[in-house]
């Protein structure tokens, strides 16, 4: 089993309700649910980073890479989806596009 650190934290009542809500839905458990969220938040500013230190260097990237790694990091960061779930996500994008 892996190591744990035990930590007590605070949220306002609406946020825990949709953590918990969140967590069922995907058959996890809150605790193993903020982990991943964090682990997510964490790569997601790592890569941020790594893209300024890299435009400092070479200069602003062109709409044509930002489109191109935009679409690498949502296949890299997006969570693993069950057939069933697959078109409901895919619905889900046909109505904010």
């Amino acid at each position: 089993m892996a190591q744990r650190e035990k930590r007590s934290i605070s949220l306002p009542p609406d946020l825990a309700a949709e953590i918990e809500a969140a967590a069922a839905a995907e058959s996890t458990t809150v605790s193993a649910w903020i982990a991943a969220t964090a682990r997510r938040r964490l790569r997601l500013e790592a890569g941020r980073q790594g893209i300024a230190a890299w435009e400092h260097e070479h200069g602003a990237l062109t709409p044509e890479e930002l489109a191109e790694g935009l679409a690498r990091a949502r296949a890299l960061l997006a969570p693993e989806t069950t057939p069933a779930a697959a078109p409901t996500r895919a619905r889900a994008r046909a109505k904010v596009s």
